[in-house]
């Protein structure tokens, strides 16, 4: 499949796999998602160079909640921490950062900080990161459909770009409620390899055989057609 110009992907990511990666280790499972916050620097560092103009990152969905509060407010603290060190490298790197999902549910202590990042990174224009906290698409679409504007058109506006490439990590092969809407023709590439151990070479190859995927959208190749 022939590329268009650079920036023009949307890539998606279930970094899945990160309290098991921890488990494995004897580490307790925070220490799963602090390394899995290395693994998306590197991926967001690697992004542009295969034409990825937009990653949308799974970081929390709405039914993260039902986890032990300990974990819960372990991974909220962790991404505070992660915005804090992370925005002005982004600056830096031309990263804008946004968020997705529900913030009335989210700690004081952290929406402070997700406004400070979005409003420092907000001209940044190599690579947009959508970070998906406390996120459902489920009530993404509800929340879309009660405009009244029921149009494809209106509803893609509302929620977000079309996804180019899924990839999810850790073995399990479901969207968990994901960009439902968005991943409608979504090209999907499962990995068995744990988030944290994620990588560059792991991204070039998901790359690589997307490449070679001919997506046709309900169409037939031209060929056929003659």
């Amino acid at each position: 499949m022939m590329r268009s110009t650079l920036g023009d992907l949307h890539l998606a990511v279930i970094m899945d796999g990160n309290g098991r990666w921890a488990t494995t280790r004897g580490l307790p499972r925070v220490a799963g998602h602090r390394a899995g916050a290395d693994a998306l620097r590197c991926l967001i560092q690697a992004a542009p160079e295969h034409g990825i103009g937009i990653v949308t990152v799974y970081a929390f969905s709405s039914d993260n909640w039902r986890r032990p509060p300990d974990e819960v407010g372990a991974l909220m603290r962790l991404l505070r921490t992660y915005l804090a060190r992370e925005t002005e490298r982004c600056v830096e790197e031309g990263v804008r950062i946004s968020l997705i999902g529900r913030r009335d549910r989210l700690p004081g202590f952290l929406l402070p900080q997700i406004e400070k990042s979005e409003h420092s990174t907000r001209y940044c224009s190599r690579l947009h990161l959508r970070l998906a906290i406390d996120y459902s698409s489920r009530d993404a679409i509800l929340d879309a459909a009660r405009s009244g504007d029921l149009t494809r058109e209106s509803l893609s506006k509302k929620l977000g770009p079309d996804v180019d490439l899924l990839i999810r990590t850790g073995g399990e092969q479901r969207l968990s409620d994901f960009l439902l809407w968005e991943c409608a023709y979504a090209e999907f590439s499962f990995s068995r390899r744990m988030w944290p151990d994620f990588g560059a070479e792991d991204l070039a190859a998901a790359m690589r055989d997307f490449d070679s995927r001919e997506r046709r959208f309900g169409s037939v190749p031209i060929a056929a057609v003659g």
